[in-house]
């Protein structure tokens, strides 16, 4: 007897899972000067993990992308190291928009061009992550990276971008990379803590956890505890979701909610 799908993204989730790529939103800040770093030891981190990364760069910052990528997106995908590729996306994922206003299109074409990566992380303004991302949640947890630095305008723009995810595609939970130089590590703390009461008073969401990066760091040192513990949180989600989702065929389905707990 044929087994039914459990629902319309049951296939999707069963594609996923067995491909292994976790996709992660990663909010880009033109207010914050040291991104790139933030991105670089956000890839060092997930190779310590055995991981290797797709870094998709749609951000406001980031170059155009080629005209080939319409026609061949793996002949755009640069390998940087044997553990991180790049992709110059910016303006690429409306491309992919769909009768709906959706481009998550986009996201299993990346998987397609790039099956040697098992990370995505997909670097853009949060409205173009809301149409990438809204219905993905289905597929995979979803944890958006806010990206911000301890100036005020850096901070108010990653408070403006949770507004954002949280209202207009149900992204409620978030984690936090602060850029903010070691010694300045209480008032980083301060910026977080700000961050998270916001959210919860204001926008019912939750900084589930942050990592403090200092901007003065080698791209190849050794990732703080605190940034290992967000990487291995991200995908121990991602990982105890798929599971849950695929449950044998005599199983009683339900529906599973992710929600997580802030870190303060």
């Amino acid at each position: 007897m044929t087994r039914l799908p459990y629902d319309q993204a049951h296939g999707l989730r069963r594609l996923f899972a067995q491909a292994g790529t976790v996709f992660i939103p990663v909010v880009s800040n033109p207010n914050v000067a040291f991104g790139g770093v933030m991105l670089e030891r956000l890839c060092t981190a997930f190779a310590e993990q055995g991981r290797r990364t797709l870094v998709v760069d749609a951000s406001e910052r980031a170059c155009e992308h080629a005209e080939m990528a319409l026609l061949d997106l793996g002949e755009c995908i640069e390998p940087l190291s044997a553990h991180v590729s790049y992709l110059v996306a910016r303006g690429l994922p409306i491309k992919f928009v769909d009768a709906t206003g959706s481009t998550g299109g986009f996201l299993p074409a990346l998987a397609d061009a790039a099956p040697d990566c098992d990370t995505v992380l997909v670097h853009a303004p949060a409205a173009d992550l809301c149409r990438l991302f809204a219905r993905h949640h289905e597929v995979q947890p979803v944890r958006p990276l806010l990206i911000a630095d301890d100036q005020p305008a850096s901070v108010t723009h990653a408070y403006a971008s949770m507004k954002v995810l949280s209202q207009r595609a149900g992204l409620v939970v978030h984690d936090l990379l602060l850029c903010s130089p070691e010694r300045s590590s209480r008032r980083a703390e301060r910026i977080a803590m700000q961050i998270a009461t916001c959210a919860d008073d204001f926008l019912g969401a939750v900084l589930r956890d942050w990592a403090p990066i200092d901007p003065a760091c080698a791209a190849t040192e050794r990732p703080t505890k605190a940034l290992r513990r967000l990487v291995r949180e991200q995908l121990r989600s991602v990982a105890e979701h798929a599971v849950a989702v695929d449950p044998p065929v005599w199983s009683t389905v339900r529906q599973v909610d992710y929600t997580g707990a802030a870190a303060f």
